[in-house]
């Protein structure tokens, strides 16, 4: 979701600035971290003395439910994810669920009939344990499915589940180093309709 049909890294990282300052790391050095993965598990992989992983996540979240500001769809993505069968698709997100829908909500995007969420999976990304549970839910096969994804984290979910993977570039500042094609929004993504019962992608600008 986040930084994949939406560019929500302005609001989170003034949020997780000013938590970082509190707990005394290097601003600049610890934002990076923060993305694609779910926030107990950036807090826990810290080790910081004292700290509860849990609680400071849920404060967390509760700050960014609070800051909106600046959040966007990413171009194109509205019109594209309004184009697919409702029972098609999914949005499969580190974020917890009441997060995930102020942000979708706040970008002005279409809400899913399938969300998963950091709170349905023992495991969260890089672990493929949200895309699993995504196709599973969905009744599609995992290799039958098409992840976009604009994380490290996200990409070796995808990966390790099995999925086919598109990497989302929109809000890179240089080249990831993975092998998948590469979209910067979804300007130039059509949908032809069904071959077989597969959905028939098209960039149209290669065409």
């Amino acid at each position: 979701m986040d930084g994949t049909i939406l560019n929500s890294i302005v609001a989170a990282e003034r949020v997780w600035s000013a938590w970082a300052e509190r707990h005394g790391l290097e601003v600049q050095a610890f934002l990076p971290t923060i993305h694609g993965v779910r926030a107990v598990d950036t807090i826990r992989n810290l080790a910081l003395p004292g700290v509860d992983a849990t609680a400071e996540a849920d404060a967390l979240t509760l700050a960014e439910i609070e800051d909106v500001a600046g959040i966007d769809a990413i171009a194109g993505a509205a019109a594209f994810l309004s184009a697919l069968p409702a029972d098609r698709w999914a949005i499969v997100t580190s974020a917890p669920r009441a997060l995930a829908l102020r942000r979708i909500n706040a970008a002005g995007l279409p809400m899913p009939a399938l969300l998963i969420t950091a709170d349905e999976v023992v495991h969260g990304k890089p672990a493929p344990d949200c895309f699993l549970l995504a196709a599973e839910r969905l009744g599609q096969p995992i290799a039958d499915c098409l992840v976009f994804e604009d994380t490290l984290a996200g990409i070796a979910a995808a990966e390790a589940a099995g999925a086919q993977v598109i990497v989302v570039t929109a809000t890179h500042h240089g080249p990831l180093d993975t092998p998948h094609p590469r979209i910067a929004d979804y300007l130039a993504l059509g949908l032809d309709g069904a071959e077989a019962g597969a959905l028939v992608l098209r960039d149209r600008d290669r065409v």
